[in-house]
C-alpha cells in the first residue's frame, strides 16, 4: 500500500510541476500566451494545490488504517487531468 502511495505522490508533484512550469503560457504576457482571466487562474491555482495536497491526504488516511482509500484520494488528480484531456476544446 506505501508503495502505491509512494508512486502516486511522484506522480502528483510531477503533474504540480508541470502546471507551474506551463502556467506562463496561459497568464504571462508573451505573445503565445492565451491572457487567461481571473477565474481560470483561480481554477489553476486549486489544481496545483489538489495535486500537493492530495498525497499528504492519502498518508494521513493511509495512518489511521484506510489504505485503499488514501490510494484513491492520492491518485485523483491524475485521473481528472487523464478525462480532461479527453475532452473536446471549448472553442
Amino acid at each position: 500500500m506505501k508503495a502505491l502511495l509512494v508512486i502516486a505522490a511522484i506522480i502528483d508533484v510531477a503533474l504540480a510541476v508541470l502546471l507551474v512550469a506551463v502556467s506562463g503560457f496561459l497568464f504571462g504576457g508573451g505573445p503565445q500566451s492565451v491572457n487567461a482571466g481571473p477565474g481560470v487562474a483561480l481554477l489553476y491555482g486549486g489544481a496545483v494545490v489538489a495535486c500537493l495536497a492530495a498525497p499528504v491526504a492519502g498518508f494521513m488516511l493511509n495512518r489511521r488504517g484506510k489504505g485503499p482509500l488514501g490510494v484513491v484520494v492520492s491518485f485523483l488528480p491524475p485521473a481528472g487531468f487523464a478525462i480532461a484531456l479527453t475532452l473536446p476544446p471549448s472553442y
